[in-house]
């Protein structure tokens, strides 16, 4: 495989050969200076924050790889990429060579010390050592992301409300029936939703075609008596400008929903619907992204699914209907 390697790095202008060259010839890094050189590679490589002075320290070929390794060797690869050994990324952070062989041994550092490592080798703590972040494995059990949870919506404080619609400013999106309350959480909140679109935020906002048959059905689970059609008719008349507004998109959906979602920017509330149950009295959750696999990202991706299949307003319903 060297030998291999050693006639692509004669042919090639590609700097990462020469790294994997020196990596497996085990040459330190004058040598390889010197090699490319001699092969007339331009910009030869060199040490960034320390000379490396001879390959990685790493499990001896007959010994059984450690549990881990795999992750062991994210570690020894950023090693190599930063051109540093165990001796200069010790003095980089500020530890003994013998304990960054442990680290390349499998052993993990103390968070101070990931965070330092991350900055000097210039990758990401997860990235480093995806053990310390349980949450970021697909189909990991962890529950970082659930920030809070209430028995009932209506126990959420209007505090926590107005915070998350004052503070997105990236991305609004809601789907659910009629849920008239957010834009009764302030005085102005239509004005200040049409602003925020104004100043680059999207707003999606997905409400139920009052017409369709899942909310009659649902309004007989709630037992509101055939209000519910008007209740989403008074939503729609609340929004005023909104439906005017560039960056701020209204629809339609005839999705029999199982759960409303609230998102702003990264944080977001669910509410799991309960059989016979008002939507102030469902339970609700306050979640926060912390992974591309997560809670969070399960409903952001049901949201998607239901816009998707939205009909834009007011092409879907004349505004006759709101009046």
């Amino acid at each position: 495989m060297v030998g291999e390697l050693s006639a692509r790095v004669q042919d090639s202008q590609d700097e990462r050969l020469v790294e994997q060259y020196c990596h497996l010839s085990f040459l330190r890094w004058d040598q390889v200076r010197v090699r490319a050189e001699t092969m007339g590679l331009r910009d030869a490589p060199e040490p960034r924050l320390g000379r490396f002075d001879g390959h990685l320290k790493g499990p001896a070929r007959t010994e059984k790889a450690p549990y881990g390794s795999g992750m062991t060797q994210r570690l020894h690869s950023a090693m190599l990429r930063a051109r540093l050994d165990s001796a200069a990324l010790a003095e980089a952070v500020d530890v003994d060579a013998k304990t960054v062989n442990r680290w390349l041994s499998g052993r993990v550092p103390h968070r101070r010390t990931r965070a330092a490592v991350a900055r000097v080798l210039n990758e990401s703590e997860d990235l480093l050592w995806p053990q310390t972040r349980p949450d970021l494995t697909p189909g990991a059990s962890a529950t970082a992301e659930v920030q809070s949870a209430y028995a009932h919506r209506a126990d959420i404080p209007n505090e926590l409300w107005t915070s998350l619609l004052l503070g997105a400013d990236e991305q609004i999106d809601i789907a659910g029936y009629a849920y008239p309350f957010v834009l009764e959480l302030l005085p102005n909140a239509a004005d200040i939703l049409a602003s925020k679109c104004r100043d680059g935020t999207r707003i999606r906002m997905a409400f139920a075609d009052p017409d369709c048959p899942h909310v009659a059905e649902r309004d007989a689970l709630e037992q509101m008596s055939g209000t519910l059609p008007g209740r989403i008719r008074n939503a729609l008349n609340m929004l005023g400008e909104l439906t005017d507004t560039p960056g701020c998109d209204i629809g339609l959906h005839t999705t029999h929903l199982y759960n409303s979602v609230f998102r702003f920017d990264d944080q977001m509330i669910v509410t799991p619907y309960l059989i016979r149950a008002r939507g102030y009295q469902h339970p609700a959750l306050h979640l926060r992204k912390l992974s591309p696999h997560g809670i969070f990202t399960s409903f952001a991706e049901q949201f998607e699914q239901i816009w998707g299949s939205a009909t834009h307003y007011p092409e879907g319903l004349s505004r006759e209907l709101t009046a």
